[in-house]
């Protein structure tokens, strides 16, 4: 085993998933609705609770998954959860019940993220993770940074494609689009960008002003 694998495999089995989210993640995982990692969810309640978020949106619900590991931490926050599957919200909606979050703490939008992301008002949110249509990836990037807040972030999970991105001879849509991305938001003067390798990858992106 490399020291990549051996690493990889030792932070996959060192994380404790709450009891809740595992319940939302079985949920998930029957209904086929790919939920984020436990690696990458630890990751994003970290960035959530750093950045003292207390206005979110999820592009894709994960039946539930996602949104459990941001408010777990940021539980001050208020989560805005876009998807175009109606038994995934549903799904989110009993996860968040069992969890006993406040009905207050979350609201559910059935539509398509290309509707919906254009009338959201700019500026307004601290944090948009972007998990669903990994073909319209750049374009609901491009509507994150415009709804996130200065200093707000757009986090971008899977962006490793399954270890696909880092291979030259993989040139499929989805691949050659989170390579560009990742590449594009590396030269980019309105955003500081990093890519974690833990679970699937998450591209981190913070909105700072243009030199």
């Amino acid at each position: 085993m490399s020291e990549h694998d051996a690493n990889a495999r030792f932070l996959r089995e060192s994380i404790v998933e709450p009891t809740s989210i595992a319940r939302a993640r079985a949920h998930a995982v029957e209904l086929g609705a790919a939920p984020i990692s436990a690696a990458v969810g630890s990751q994003i309640a970290v960035l959530a609770a750093a950045t003292g978020a207390r206005s979110i949106v999820e592009i894709g619900t994960g039946a539930g998954v996602s949104g459990l590991w941001l408010l777990r931490g940021a539980p001050q926050a208020v989560l805005t959860s876009i998807d175009n599957e109606p038994e995934h919200l549903a799904a989110a909606r009993q996860a968040f019940a069992d969890a006993r979050i406040p009905a207050t703490k979350a609201r559910f939008i059935t539509g398509r993220a290309a509707d919906v992301l254009p009338r959201m008002n700019e500026a307004s949110y601290d944090i948009v993770l972007v998990d669903a249509d990994a073909e319209n990836v750049i374009d609901y990037v491009e509507h994150g940074l415009r709804l996130v807040r200065m200093g707000g972030m757009v986090l971008v999970p899977r962006i490793l494609a399954g270890g696909r991105v880092a291979d030259p001879v993989q040139r499929d849509e989805v691949t050659s689009a989170y390579r560009s991305l990742v590449q594009e938001t590396q030269e980019s003067s309105a955003v500081l960008a990093t890519v974690s390798p833990a679970g699937e990858g998450l591209l981190q992106l913070i909105s700072v002003e243009a030199d």
